[in-house]
């Protein structure tokens, strides 16, 4: 795993297929739509106004897990299981797992790099060092860090 400093958005450059990972949680709304209401889940919702209904059936049909959106560029990527509650490390851990699967044969030729924010770090209230070595220890080079 890599790690550089930006703006997260100007990594998913149009023409270049580039993704990146939206951290999430599992709360789904009474409408039907996943809580998407601070930070990069935000800047999301906002740029993608269905996004929110999207995800809220994947997660009522699948579970709180990470989903591919290839008609966004986006990865959604579970840090919470509950919007209010502090990013939860086994989450985040899994999560990984499940991104590397993903990309574990790459068959679809879906294009790397893929961008990340420091994951649980922000409105998830870790810090980065609690985070950083499971990154570290799960995620590949074709994984980049993008710090503000």
């Amino acid at each position: 795993m890599k790690s550089i400093r930006g703006n997260i958005w100007e990594f998913r450059r149009e023409g270049e297929g580039k993704y990146i990972v939206i951290p999430t949680n599992g709360s789904v709304k009474s409408n039907g739509e996943c809580v998407m209401g601070r930070g990069l889940a935000f800047q999301a919702k906002v740029k993608f106004p269905n996004l929110p209904k999207e995800l809220g059936e994947r997660i009522k049909q699948y579970g709180n897990q990470v989903f591919l959106w290839t008609k966004y560029r986006l990865i959604t990527f579970p840090v919470k299981h509950n919007w209010w509650e502090k990013a939860d490390i086994n989450l985040i851990i899994e999560s990984c797992n499940q991104l590397m699967e993903i990309f574990k044969y790459n068959l679809t030729g879906l294009p790397t790099p893929v961008y990340l924010p420091k994951v649980g770090c922000g409105n998830g209230k870790l810090n980065w060092s609690e985070v950083e070595p499971f990154l570290e220890q799960l995620l590949d080079d074709r994984f980049i860090v993008c710090e503000v």
